[in-house]
């Protein structure tokens, strides 16, 4: 199966600062066309900020999202996973603790982030090349007749 380094290649590196308020990071999320962003502090990898977070602890709270920190809605507890790791092995992390999103740490500093859209294409496309090679192998069998 494939490591998680491989889905990472080539993929940008996204991330916000503790800082920033929900309106802005918002807004970046938007722009970048992602469901949830790292948040780092010091360059230290301190939580997730994540769309349900914006719903959940922004909107249902009624915080002003322009005055609110992302460090006070952030999701906290988080879990995180190394390049070297299978990508069964992260799904399995994600299932046990009910997430979409997952941090990628080498040597304590964060290098990517996955999500679970990510893991269901690795998957798919394993699926469509037994499928093909089934195709191709019962649609090609050799004569053996002859």
């Amino acid at each position: 199966m494939k490591q998680i380094a491989e889905i990472l290649k080539g993929r940008p590196l996204f991330h916000a600062e503790s800082t920033e308020s929900v309106r802005d990071v918002a807004r970046q999320m938007r722009d970048l066309n992602i469901g949830a962003i790292a948040v780092l502090d010091a360059g230290k990898l301190v939580g997730i900020f994540s769309e349900r977070d914006i719903m959940a602890r922004v909107v249902a709270e009624g915080r002003d999202p322009d005055a609110t920190p992302i460090s006070l809605v952030m999701t906290k507890e988080i879990i995180a996973a190394e390049p070297v790791e299978d990508v069964n092995v992260a799904l399995q992390k994600m299932k046990a603790r009910g997430c979409r999103h997952l941090p990628i740490v080498e040597g304590g500093n964060l290098v990517g982030m996955i999500s679970l859209r990510d893991l269901m294409q690795v998957d798919a496309d394993v699926t469509r090349a037994k499928a093909s090679f089934l195709s191709e192998l019962v649609t090609s069998s050799p004569d053996y007749e002859t």
